[in-house]
C-alpha cells in the first residue's frame, strides 16, 4: 500500500489552471492516473483526444463539455466517462472556474485530433501529430 501525501502531490500550472497529481505511476506506484484539475474562471481549454477513456467528476463550478459535435453542461456532483479517440473541449464557468477529479489508465496518450496544433497552445500540449501522456498523469 501506497500513501501520496498531500504536501508531497506534483502540481503543474497551465495558462487554463492547475493539475495536481494525487496517484500516477511515478507518484504512488498506481496502475491509474488520478489527478484534479482547478480550472480558471472562463478558461476554454484546447481542443483535444486522449487514446483511453477517461472519467471526470465535478466537485465545484460547472463547465460546457464539447465532446465530438455534442455539448454536455455539467457541475458540481455530475461525472462523464469520456471515451478514447472523442475530440474533447472544456469551458470552464465564468465566474467559478472548476474543480474535478480526473482518473486514466497509467500510458494514457493526449494528441490532438487531425494532427494540428492550436497556435497558441502551452509548451506541454502536444505538437502537430505527437501522442503525449501528460506530466501530471506520468
Amino acid at each position: 500500500m501506497t500513501i501520496v501525501l498531500s504536501a508531497e502531490s506534483r502540481r503543474i500550472e497551465t495558462p487554463n489552471g492547475v493539475m495536481t497529481t494525487l496517484a500516477s505511476p511515478s507518484q504512488g506506484g498506481a496502475e491509474q492516473a488520478v489527478w484534479r484539475v482547478d480550472a480558471r474562471p472562463g478558461m476554454v481549454g484546447p481542443v483535444h483526444a486522449f487514446d483511453a477513456e477517461l472519467v471526470w467528476t465535478w466537485l465545484d463550478g460547472s463547465a460546457v463539455v464539447a465532446l465530438g459535435d455534442e455539448r454536455f453542461e455539467v457541475g458540481v456532483g455530475d461525472t462523464m466517462v469520456l471515451p478514447a479517440g472523442a475530440s474533447r473541449q472544456m469551458t470552464a464557468d465564468p465566474e467559478r472556474g472548476f474543480v474535478s477529479i480526473v482518473a486514466a489508465p497509467s500510458g494514457a496518450h493526449v494528441y490532438n485530433p487531425g494532427g494540428v496544433s492550436a497556435p497558441d497552445a502551452c509548451d506541454l500540449a502536444p505538437k502537430g501529430t505527437e501522442r503525449t501522456v501528460p506530466p501530471w498523469a506520468r
